[in-house]
């Protein structure tokens, strides 16, 4: 009968899991499928440990219920401390720490295995989720690393053709252990070698593919996870892996698509890694023209519609909330305000529409980029916070650019553009942005935040 319970648990995690990922599709439902599936895996831990499998119950409940504490403690802390800016760095530890599991878990059971020559349906599992999981959990750590700036850019000639060697390496031995297990040893071989190839796989992918690589880095814990649930027989392990994996690969090749990049491009190039400065002209040899902040202030005040694109530079400066507060005081005045959203911009998909929820922008603003583009030819001023790639016109008009092709925000469709940036300095595609020196486009320089509060201030007493 208990076995009967926990079967049950699982089915209800498992429909909790699918409804969950549902919700997440629209931002005014994604907080409850949030919670909806959080409920449906702590139905799931639950049952585990207090439920019997196979008239077995878990034992060590010290040591469980230490980790259980040791992990939500660090887990909430670090979740109330993150601040938006970093929220790409904690998606990649955390997926990074996902896969360490899925590949400790092919560890433990490779050594409990005591006929392994006639189990080699389970090596395989065993070895594909020791491999995916530690090229996941290397990986991860180093685009953790990039996106705080603590790791660079490494690449050096050849350096793909000694990756592919390093993997085809990797899948030999996996290969041979699977056929002659008895040579046990080779196990930790093939964590070292997916180790290495996991930091050798991200170290020379550059900052703008880094949303592509996170993606893919979530699909392949994903699929890790699976292969626990094989090993365990755990439906909702597996089921959660599956989920995992395939969201993960699909939301991959959506970003790819974004970026008007196939995979290959992203895994094999070094785009956006060693970023050059420019100056007050551009490549058309043209110069860019500042604006004051009474004179954008002015133009706001009286356009009947604001489109506001928002980037990282917003994202740095924590300027959502007084972004959200200057929609408001030009919404009293009559002005039709809305946002622009690119589904690269940021550091990782979906980093704007997060960013922005924080701050309670009502859903209905936020355009996609498709809805947006549409409305930009009738929108009498353009505000550019902190974005540079995706409103880079080089994408649609330069084919010798590295973006050309990649789908973007056509800002320089309206009526007047006023790009608010800290410096000239490039984007992460490390190119000089053609935006900036048309006529239409006047630059706003200073800190996201300060110049958002001095908007606020002048159009209040105009």
């Amino acid at each position: 009968m208990e076995e009967h319970i926990l079967t049950i648990c699982y089915l209800i995690a498992s429909v909790t899991f699918i409804v969950g990922l549902k919700m997440l599709s629209h931002p005014a439902t994604a907080r409850k499928g949030n919670l909806i599936a959080a409920a449906g895996m702590s139905i799931a831990i639950i049952g585990t440990i207090f439920l019997p499998y196979k008239g077995v119950y878990l034992h060590n409940y010290g040591w469980i219920f230490g980790g259980l504490a040791i992990g939500a403690f660090l887990g909430t802390l670090v979740a109330k401390k993150v601040k938006m800016t970093a929220m790409p760095e904690m998606v990649s530890m955390f997926n990074g720490m996902g896969g360490a599991c899925a590949a400790l878990i092919s560890l433990v059971e490779f050594g409990h295995l005591h006929d392994a020559a006639n189990n080699r349906q389970t090596v395989l599992i065993i070895v594909l989720g020791l491999i995916i999981g530690s090229v996941s959990f290397a990986g991860s750590m180093v685009a953790w690393g990039k996106l705080n700036g603590k790791v660079k850019d490494f690449n050096f000639p050849g350096q793909n053709i000694l990756n592919l060697i390093l993997l085809f390496v990797t899948l030999c031995i996996g290969a041979w252990v699977i056929f002659n297990p008895q040579y046990s040893f080779l196990i930790y071989i093939i964590l070292a070698t997916s180790l290495l190839y996991g930091v050798m796989f991200v170290m020379p992918i550059g900052g703008a593919d880094m949303p592509v690589v996170i993606s893919l880095l979530n699909s392949f814990t994903g699929v890790a996870a699976a292969c626990g649930g094989f090993l365990y027989d755990n439906k909702v392990m597996l089921t959660g892996g599956i989920l995992v994996g395939a969201a993960g690969t699909l939301l991959t090749i959506l970003m790819c698509k974004a970026m008007n990049r196939s995979l290959r491009h992203v895994l094999i190039g070094s785009f956006g890694g060693n970023a050059v400065t420019s100056g007050g002209s551009g490549s058309e040899g043209g110069a860019y023209k500042e604006i004051t902040i009474s004179d954008a202030a002015m133009v706001m005040s009286y356009a009947n519609k604001v489109m506001i694109v928002p980037g990282y530079g917003l994202a740095v400066a924590q300027a959502q909330h007084v972004c959200h507060e200057l929609e408001k005081v030009l919404t009293e005045k009559g002005v039709d305000v809305k946002y622009a959203i690119h589904p690269v911009a940021g550091r990782m998909p979906g980093h704007m529409n997060v960013l922005l929820a924080e701050a309670d922008v009502s859903y209905d603003k936020l355009l996609e980029m498709d809805a947006a583009n549409d409305e930009f030819k009738t929108t009498d001023v353009v505000l550019v916070l902190g974005a540079n790639d995706v409103v880079n016109p080089a994408a649609k008009t330069d084919p010798a650019s590295p973006i050309y092709g990649m789908p973007i925000l056509e800002v320089e469709l309206a009526k007047n553009i006023i790009v608010n940036k800290r410096s000239m300095k490039p984007g992460y595609a490390g190119i000089e942005n053609s935006l900036f020196f048309q006529p239409k486009t006047s630059m706003l320089f200073g800190d996201a935040k300060k110049v958002l509060q001095d908007l606020v201030t002048e159009i209040k007493s105009s």
